[in-house]
């Protein structure tokens, strides 16, 4: 028998599953590298999902919270796409994925894991990503930890490559 090591899926069995506004929590932090938040701009910020489907995915989320679209004002809409379009370049230049995901989820029945704070995902695809593990094992199974994707995105950024 195989065995697949994931210690940092611990983090996600550990957790207690809150259903708190943990993106208002980020919003109020100082520590942007704990929180893996990757860049600030006036009305939202990005930091990466800690459950992600794929290295690189990560949101969007507006500082003020609301759980639709009409809730956010033109300037704050239009940050938010601005932000997901450097993110998008960033993640390019770091690990080169073949296309992207970019998706709200409005709503706990449309699949919001936090409906009370709208966020954008961005998820970087690959060719032929989706394994059998997701399909039988309803596993993900990612090549890099949080902290390496962090530190990668983070270095593209820096350098103005987005």
């Amino acid at each position: 028998m195989e065995h697949l090591w994931a210690p940092w899926r611990n983090l996600y069995v550990a957790h207690s599953h809150e259903k708190g506004d943990v993106f208002a929590e980020i919003a109020r932090s100082s520590d942007d590298e704990a929180n893996h938040v990757l860049a600030r701009g006036k009305s939202c910020f990005a930091v990466l999902n800690l459950y992600p489907y794929g290295t690189g995915h990560l949101m969007v989320v507006p500082y003020r919270a609301t759980p639709d679209l009409e809730g956010l004002s033109d300037d704050e809409l239009l940050e938010v796409m601005t932000m997901i379009k450097r993110m998008k370049a960033a993640v390019t230049a770091a690990y080169h994925p073949h296309g992207f995901n970019v998706g709200i989820n409005l709503g706990a029945a449309a699949g919001a894991g936090i409906a009370c704070h709208l966020h954008v995902h961005l998820v970087p695809r690959w060719n032929a990503d989706a394994n059998f593990m997701t399909t039988t094992a309803q596993t993900r199974v990612h090549p890099t930890d949080l902290h390496t994707v962090y530190t990668t995105i983070k270095k593209q950024l820096d350098l103005g490559q987005d």
